[in-house]
């Protein structure tokens, strides 16, 4: 569980969030939506622990976030525009990732890039890659894992209408393993589909959003 306890967020004398409180249970996917500058991603980059909170908690599984531990474990992230080495292949950027924690073989990666529908034969160096392409990547690290947690910040961004249906599809089968999901989406398809509960973000305020 992801527990967001009464957090807010002032950058450059100004309030980007405002006393959030939330509770993320396992085996839901939750929808964040609102306008550029509402405080989306600042709100997902304070659970990751990107950005530490002016005040307030976020606890994940009993551990505080910047205390008992720097970052959200076993999370899988996307958040702005997914940064690889664009030299590298697709397959070759998956395979430095995965080295920092080795839990998961080459074939697992392979099978990862066809999960997502990339080949991961592919000799192409990732900044010859195409938009839809490279979003496809970061969901492939993202997922690769098998993480408990994902956070992704507008996943479907750049994917063309198949592109967009086979995401949604492949979201879905993740929420049979009983993870947590946040999703940020200006689509607002994506969020009825997919999300079980959203909530709406105005001005660094939160509020539940009836869709």
């Amino acid at each position: 569980m992801i527990e967001v306890q009464n957090i807010g967020l002032k950058l450059n004398q100004r309030d980007i969030l405002k006393e959030i409180n939330l509770k993320l249970e396992s085996g839901k996917i939750y929808g964040l939506v609102g306008n550029n500058g509402s405080g989306k991603t600042m709100l997902m980059k304070c659970i990751c622990g990107f950005v530490k909170p002016t005040f307030g908690e976020i606890v994940v599984d009993g551990r505080r976030i910047g205390k008992d531990v720097d970052y959200i474990p076993n999370c899988g992230i996307i958040i702005e525009t997914p940064g690889f080495i664009s030299y590298y292949s697709g397959l070759k950027n998956l395979k430095v990732l995965a080295s920092i924690k080795n839990k998961i073989s080459i074939e697992q990666m392979k099978d990862t890039m066809k999960r997502v529908g990339l080949d991961p034969n592919l000799k192409l160096a990732v900044k010859k890659y195409s938009l839809g392409m490279r979003q496809r990547l970061g969901l492939a690290q993202a997922i690769m894992e098998e993480p408990s947690y994902l956070i992704l910040d507008e996943p479907m961004n750049g994917l063309d209408r198949e592109g967009v249906e086979e995401m949604r599809k492949i979201l879905l089968s993740l929420m049979n393993s009983n993870r947590t999901m946040i999703i940020a989406s200006h689509n607002a398809e994506d969020i009825k589909v997919l999300c079980n509960q959203v909530y709406r973000l105005d001005n660094g305020i939160i509020e539940l959003y009836d869709m």
